[in-house]
Formats: structure tokens, sequence, C-alpha cells
């Protein structure tokens, strides 16, 4: 039999063995896993390379790497209201295209191979990524302080999902996007839990990211952002909840009741000063927790290793317990649990019959000797330019660092003219 892909004598972190393998590929699919010699169309070298599930980043906001370094140092409601939501206004279609490509390529760059973005002008965003051949989960964000406007908003998160969700074997999907308690008042929420209803849809939002939000959400309804989301119905639909800092042990019982993922985002939490979610408790309750970096603007970067680093050693030092979150649960976060978080069961391992999301990191580097443990190497001491080769649904995206379906110098033009359109009048 040929394979439509094989990779040649490639270490797995599945198998953490330190033996050699040879993957075939067949469609969008891993068909082999072994030692037999095999045959494939194209062959990918794997010689002191390390097969790594491609990273899932569960919570971002793509298009938001134009304002990357413009609105640095301030808290988080200063932030969006006085620098964030004015440039925002200056978006349009041709901008968030050109921002969701330049994402794309940071990512690809970085090892990660699906992304759940929450934005506008999604459909922009949904081209980029069968343009460049991403896999991403979209949801339009809904910010309607009137029922008018979630109603207008909605409408155009419902047609994102007619036109795109299951494109390409599942490449992209779409979910509904009600951004936070604090910007869709009830009436809102019940509107958009009633669509996701009929079209069997995933919904995602921000939840209890700062102290503030949480106590103004129990001044004016009573409830914590998660209890009153839970008595509206909307964990009744499978759940990605961005965030979850500042939950009561009530909040993540709920959480966990309701098979609710969270998408923790320490890096972006720590630089406004939101604070630290407890991921800990959340694990011991049996949530399903995966890893976001959020937006550039607030990170400042895409970098998901960085991510599983920092939520392993965060948790270590906030709990003051090194066994919690050990290196084989932040990949888990960084991978499977994503996958899972974003409705794929065929995603975030490197098996048979699996999708091949594949990432291949050159392990001769200083820093990946010697070889004890692979995954400890990986979340402990590898960087992100130790990344050499991507493949996403069977298709090689990036092969020796060279970019296969990107004009990278073209994303980096683009990127700076669409950056300036944000913030020249600020």
């Amino acid at each position: 039999m040929t394979y439509d892909v094989i990779i040649k004598d490639v270490e797995i972190i599945d198998k953490n063995d330190g033996k050699t393998y040879n993957i075939g590929i067949t469609g969008h699919n891993i068909a082999y896993i072994g030692t037999d010699a095999i045959e494939g169309k194209e062959v990918i070298e794997g010689k002191d390379h390390l097969a790594v599930p491609g990273f899932v980043n569960a919570h971002t906001h793509v298009a938001m790497n134009l304002l990357r370094s413009y609105a640095d140092d301030l808290p988080l409601m200063e932030w969006l209201t006085k620098k964030i939501w004015p440039a925002e206004e200056h978006l349009d279609a041709e901008t968030v295209y050109w921002g969701t490509q330049h994402a794309i390529l940071e990512m690809l760059k970085n090892g990660v191979t699906c992304f759940s973005d929450m934005y506008f002008f999604m459909e922009q965003s949904a081209q980029a990524a069968a343009d460049t051949g991403m896999r991403c989960t979209l949801s339009r964000g809904i910010i309607g302080p009137k029922l008018s406007d979630t109603i207008n908003r909605l409408k155009e998160n419902t047609e994102l999902f007619h036109k795109w969700h299951g494109y390409d074997d599942n490449r992209i999907k779409v979910m509904l996007g009600p951004h936070a308690p604090y910007t869709c008042p009830p009436a809102s929420i019940e509107a958009i839990v009633k669509e996701a209803q009929n079209l069997h849809c995933s919904m995602h939002i921000h939840l209890a990211e700062t102290a503030g939000e949480v106590s103004d959400c129990q001044k004016q309804y009573g409830y914590t952002p998660i209890a009153l989301m839970d008595s509206l119905g909307l964990f009744e639909l499978p759940t990605v909840a961005a965030h979850c800092v500042h939950v009561t042990p009530e909040d993540i019982a709920i959480l966990a009741k309701k098979n609710v993922s969270v998408a923790h985002c320490p890096q972006s939490n720590l630089k406004l000063a939101s604070g630290i979610a407890p991921i800990a408790d959340m694990l011991k309750a049996k949530i399903n927790v995966a890893l976001g970096t959020d937006g550039a603007a607030s990170n400042n970067n895409l970098d998901m290793l960085e991510e599983a680093r920092l939520a392993a050693i965060l948790a270590k030092g906030s709990t003051g317990d090194s066994t919690v979150v050990p290196a084989k649960t932040a990949l888990q976060m960084a991978t499977v649990n994503g996958a899972k978080a974003l409705g794929y069961d065929d995603l975030g391992t490197i098996s048979l019959n699996q999708k091949a999301d594949i990432v291949l990191y050159d392990m001769h580097k200083p820093w990946w000797y010697p070889r004890n443990n692979r995954i400890s190497l990986l979340i402990y001491a590898a960087n992100s330019t130790d990344v050499d080769t991507v493949l996403v649904n069977g298709k090689i995206l990036m092969k020796r660092g060279e970019m296969l379906t990107i004009d990278t110098e073209k994303v980096y033009a683009e990127a700076t003219r669409q950056a300036q359109k944000l913030t020249a009048t600020h």
C-alpha cells in the first residue's frame, strides 16, 4: 500500500519511549503507525524529530494580532473601553481577513493546528482558514445590550453556521458566541440559547474573568456569572467557558455537573491582573480544562507551548503542590482536552484513525539533551522555534520551516497596513 504522506523514523510523544516509528497518512487520517518499511507519495524524514499532536488554542480572538503592543499595561475594563473597543470600530472585512491570516501564520509557526475564535467579520476568518488549510472553530462575538442588537448579530452567527459548519470534513466548525454576561443581558442569552437548540450548536462565552465582573453580576442579578448562565439554560448545550478565574466551589460544581469545558488563559489573565484560575480544583472535579491564549492584544502572542508551561508552573506555585499539573497533564490540556472542548473526538493524539494534525519538533538542539523524558522536555525545556514541520488534516502546511500555503511577506505587509487603519486615529 502507498500512503499519501509518510513520516519516516520519527519519535512519537504519545509513546515517549525513545524508539522511532513510521507514520502513514491516508487522506485526512493516520492510517499506520509501526516499524515496517512503508511507501508514500510524499516522504518526510523524521530523524531527530519528535511527532506531537498539534496544539489546540481553545480561546482566542485572532485578528486582534493587529493590536499587539498597541494598548499594554492597563486594567481589563480600561483596556477594553478606552483603547480596544474604539480601535475595533474601524474593523472591516479586509482587516479581519489579513489579521486572521497573520495569526494563522504565527500559530502554525508555533505548532498550533486548531484554534477557537470569537470575533467579528467571521466570514472572512472562515475564508482565511479555508485558504490556508488551518483547522478552527468560529463564533461571531455577540454583544447585545439591546435585544435588537442581539438578534442582528445572532443572525450573522447563524448564517456563518449554515455556510461553514462541517466544511472540509469538519476542518471548520461554528459555535454561537455570546460575549459575556456583562454584554449580553438575560433576554439576549435566552434568545441565543433558543437558536443554539434549533441548530444543535455549541456555545463559546467569557465567564468570571475578573472580580469586578462577578461582583457586578451578583449585585444586578443575585447570581455569579456561572450560576446565572446555568439558570438561563446555557449549559444545557455543549459550552466552552473562557477564563473562569473568579469561581466559587458552587460554580465549579455547576461546571462539572453540566460538562462545561474551561478554556484556561493563564498569560492573558496575569498580564491584565485578572487573577489566577483555580484549575487544580477544576481538574480535581473532573472538569475538562483546555488552554487558550486569548488575543495577542492581551497576551501578547499565540504561543501555546508557552501557555502549557505557564499553566503547569503557575498551578504549582499558586497551590504549593509541585505535583499539580504535571507535564503530561499540561500536554493533554493543550491537545486532547482542547479537541474535546471543541467537539472533536478524533483529534489530539497520534494514534490510528485520528485526524493527521501533527507537528514535528527538531530535537537536535542543546535543550533536548539528554532525552530522559520527551514530554517533560517539550513542556519545560523546548522552544516554539523548534517547530519544523506542520500537518493539518493530512496536508503539509509547513515543511522544514517553509510555509506552503501562506505568502509570508505579503501577510507581514498587509498586517502592518491593516493595523495602521485601526490605530491611526487613536
